[in-house]
């Protein structure tokens, strides 16, 4: 026995047993409520926030998941749609909920965008938020005007080389997924085009329609009707992959600029801190949700693929997002 304890009266030597018992005893105890709380989740309904308006695509996205979800958990799953400021009104709420795994958000590839879009964020998408699960990605399409004097994308890229600012492409507005995706294009292609915003993707392929512009990146669903009217010429998607919703067209990176992708993702995540036990059961959930038969057909329906990550995969999907958009963004484009 070291000399220092054995000199201690027995008095003395039993208290600090009896405190270092009570210490152990006291921390098996907090240890164990912890995984009782979390093995009792959830015990009450679960908010769901949209940071857009009810009917769009994220939106539609949301409430088939959190329907499922719901059965699932046991527990309803409330959405709350908080539309504005290109979904940052919304996103801010669930970045300052309590990390309790009550509130959990619909992100999009928005959410990676928006922060060097709007340089005066008051959040940050990747340390405000814990990743629990990419649900899906959608690719747009590079649809073409049919006057244009090309048939694939190694023709556009030298149409517009020998034309620089002659071609245009349309957008649903400044600094939204399709005027990003054209100006990665310009970018990476090393072309110079005229970008023309519109107020939304159907004005937008209104003018496409019509001739007003040459191209637009447009979300599948958007154009689909009229390339299969032939109104429009399609050239590629632009996933990482073929799209199983258009297995016929080549990728843009396969049919000529390799590396670049311009995909919209839909992902869950909580706000940061929240316990990894209530982001596991979570993710779980979420991926059996997502991969289900009828939740697949749907989404390819869509022109969307079913991806159920872990949220690992999730956290590093959104760092190489920011980091892509961040190089990618106009000057011009950034909302002070």
């Amino acid at each position: 026995m070291h000399p220092r304890v054995a000199s201690m009266p027995t008095t003395s030597r039993s208290g600090l047993v009896l405190r270092f018992s009570t210490l152990i005893v006291g921390s098996a105890l907090a240890l164990g409520a912890f995984h009782a709380r979390a093995q009792a989740y959830p015990a009450q309904p679960i908010h769901f926030i949209v940071p857009y308006t009810a009917g769009g695509g994220v939106d539609a996205i949301a409430r088939t998941i959190g329907q499922r979800l719901s059965v699932r958990l046991g527990q309803p799953v409330v959405i709350d749609n908080h539309g504005g400021a290109a979904g940052n009104i919304g996103s801010e709420l669930a970045a300052r909920a309590a990390p309790d795994g009550y509130t959990i958000m619909m992100g999009a590839a928005a959410l990676a965008i928006n922060v060097t879009l709007y340089p005066k964020l008051t959040f940050d998408p990747v340390k405000d938020f814990a990743p629990i699960t990419l649900l899906a990605r959608t690719p747009n399409i590079l649809a073409l005007y049919p006057q244009v004097q090309a048939k694939s994308v190694k023709e556009l890229i030298a149409l517009a080389k020998s034309k620089p600012g002659a071609l245009n492409y349309a957008s649903a507005g400044s600094g939204t997924t399709p005027h990003l995706a054209g100006a990665l294009f310009c970018q990476m292609a090393g072309l110079k085009m005229v970008h023309v915003p519109y107020k939304g993707s159907g004005p937008a392929v209104t003018g496409l329609l019509a001739g007003e512009v040459d191209l637009m990146l447009s979300p599948a669903l958007t154009v689909l009707p009229y390339i299969k009217a032939n109104r429009l010429r399609a050239l590629a998607t632009t996933g990482a992959k073929r799209s199983a919703a258009f297995p016929e067209l080549p990728t843009v990176a396969e049919a000529g600029l390799p590396g670049f992708e311009a995909s919209q993702w839909y992902a869950v995540l909580a706000p940061a801190r929240t316990p990894k036990p209530i982001i596991e059961r979570l993710n779980a959930e979420l991926v059996k949700v997502v991969q289900s038969p009828e939740v697949q057909a749907q989404l390819q329906n869509e022109g969307s693929e079913a991806v159920g990550s872990t949220p690992e995969e999730l956290g590093q999907t959104m760092k190489s997002e920011v980091t892509k958009w961040a190089a990618a963004i106009p000057k011009d484009a950034k909302v002070n």
